[in-house]
């Protein structure tokens, strides 16, 4: 349970004073910046087993709470797993769901998909790396005096609050990959989190294994996902 973290009633403004705004040629170098280093992120499946400074993850997670959201509900919760015995517990969990999905439920089209990339219902990587982080949507919240109030635009505000999150590990020098059995049920009754949130992504976090292999694919080029009208 929680404290809305925002004033209920008439609401109370403040001045800005954290916006910095930059002269055009500095501008233009840090999108450039952003974008090389954005560039480099790569989805791994290959992870090494060796530690992550706890701080590092939550400071990651601060700036992912950072994120927008539908009336500043922030209807997001995140659970950090690191014991070894809940993640061969989630593993097991996601594998089962996994190997259901491979075998009666991709239709054919999807498999195809997925083969260039060399995914299957092996889920070794959820016991190697560090941490895997389970990100809920809550579709309420539930205050301290166990009075409810409904959230909104929770997809698409977890979605932005997980993008935020990814940014942040990755510039903080660490690998990530978003996994996403379905269901992911299992992963309340592990957690212990209630039935009113909603999984969305197993986000498993570390530093790549000794001679990682990534797929040699490319992203879209700017034409293809954009327009200027």
């Amino acid at each position: 349970m929680s404290k809305l973290p925002f004033n209920q009633g008439q609401p109370q403004f403040i001045p800005l004073t954290s916006f910095i705004r930059y002269p055009e040629a500095e501008m233009l170098a840090r999108s450039q910046a952003f974008y090389a280093d954005i560039k480099r992120r790569k989805t791994i499946r290959e992870f090494s087993a060796q530690p992550v400074p706890r701080q590092v993850i939550e400071n990651c997670l601060l700036t992912a709470g950072a994120a927008p959201s539908g009336a500043n509900h922030q209807p997001w919760y995140f659970v950090v797993v690191a014991d070894p015995s809940l993640k061969k517990q989630i593993r097991a969990g996601a594998e089962a769901e996994e190997r259901e999905f491979y075998q009666h439920r991709a239709p054919r089209e999807w498999k195809d998909a997925l083969a260039p990339l060399g995914t299957d219902a092996d889920k070794a990587f959820l016991e190697i790396a560090p941490y895997l982080i389970a990100i809920f949507g809550q579709k309420k919240t539930v205050l301290d005096d166990g009075s409810e109030i409904k959230n909104y635009y929770v997809p698409e505000s977890v979605s932005i609050a997980t993008g935020f999150l990814i940014s942040a590990l990755h510039h903080s020098g660490l690998a990530t990959l978003t996994h996403t059995p379905s269901p992911m049920n299992f992963l309340n009754q592990l957690l212990d989190r209630p039935q009113h949130e909603k999984p969305y992504i197993l986000l498993v976090v570390g530093y790549p294994a000794e001679n990682c292999m990534v797929p040699n694919i490319g992203k879209k080029t700017l034409a293809d996902i954009a327009s200027f009208l």
